[in-house]
């Protein structure tokens, strides 16, 4: 009898240990909680809802008319079910790529919002940050049996020297055995085209056996987008325009006379004329005149 008790201590000992060793499997996404999430790969891989997305309104992005035209009937289309294209949103800095994105999201929302069922799917958006590249294929797993559809958003994506997780995004993106869930549309944006930086493009044609080759495998991964949207910097009236959408939108009381030479003048401190800078401009400006800003 001691020993049978004995045996027994020490059978529950391993299970236990076993048990932490190998833990259950987590419990299926809930996907209803809210209208985004961030990918958290580790310490346990999950889907963290976003309570309040920081976004501007669509309204408040000058200078992006064409490109936001073209990312909207994209996002429109994968909304409703039709085929849509990977998109690429590359350019200068602080021109609105991600502000974009974001903006477009809500906005096609809202117009399916309308025409849609009880138990239809929602468009949702998921953030995946770019070191979390290469748990992509295990975060697109949790979508594939889903009734939504899911916009999976990288902002700032690139990749350096020596860093080889650019293909297994290749093969996520097109290519893969299984290939992109058709309930998922990829949206990145980055400072470069071709998500490389030059001098390792030219290093690979300068020391490969052969060059074009080489080149080929870094280029193919921004074909893997089929829908490119380039971002320049912005005139001086664009940056005005700016300036002057934010103001009357969130209600600043001041005169255009005093705020237009003070806007001007922030630009030149910050040597450059984009929205991130005319954004910078209207916190500071707000928080001088003691007025709260809207909150999307």
């Amino acid at each position: 009898m001691i020993e049978d008790t004995a045996m027994k201590y020490r059978l529950d000992r391993i299970i236990a240990a076993l048990e932490r060793m190998a833990p259950p499997p987590p419990a299926a996404p809930d996907f209803d909680r809210a209208e985004a999430f961030v990918w958290q790969s580790n310490p346990n891989e999950s889907f963290v809802p976003v309570k309040q997305v920081n976004r501007v309104p669509l309204a408040l992005l000058q200078g992006l008319e064409r490109a936001a035209d073209q990312l909207l009937d994209n996002t429109e289309r994968f909304a409703k079910g039709l085929p849509a294209n990977n998109a690429l949103l590359w350019g200068a800095r602080g021109m609105g790529k991600s502000s974009l994105v974001k903006a477009a999201h809500a906005e096609v929302r809202r117009r399916i919002a309308k025409g849609r069922a009880k138990g239809d799917g929602d468009l949702k958006l998921v953030e995946i940050h770019r070191e979390d590249i290469d748990t992509l294929p295990r975060c697109l797993a949790h979508m594939r049996d889903s009734q939504h559809r899911f916009i999976v958003f990288c902002d700032d994506l690139s990749f350096d020297h020596d860093d080889t997780s650019y293909k297994s995004l290749k093969a996520v993106l097109e290519g893969g055995i299984e290939g992109r869930p058709t309930n998922v549309v990829f949206y990145a944006t980055s400072n470069r085209r071709h998500l490389m930086p030059r001098d390792m493009m030219e290093n690979e044609r300068s020391t490969a056996i052969h060059a074009s080759e080489a080149v080929e495998e870094k280029v193919s991964l921004s074909d893997r987008f089929g829908l490119w949207l380039g971002f320049h910097n912005g005139t001086q009236d664009q940056y005005l325009d700016m300036i002057r959408g934010y103001a009357k939108y969130h209600g600043l009381k001041i005169k255009e006379a005093e705020m237009i030479p003070e806007a001007l003048e922030w630009s030149m401190t910050r040597g450059g004329r984009s929205g991130r800078v005319a954004w910078q401009y209207i916190q500071d400006l707000a928080g001088r005149l003691g007025q709260p800003l809207k909150v999307e």
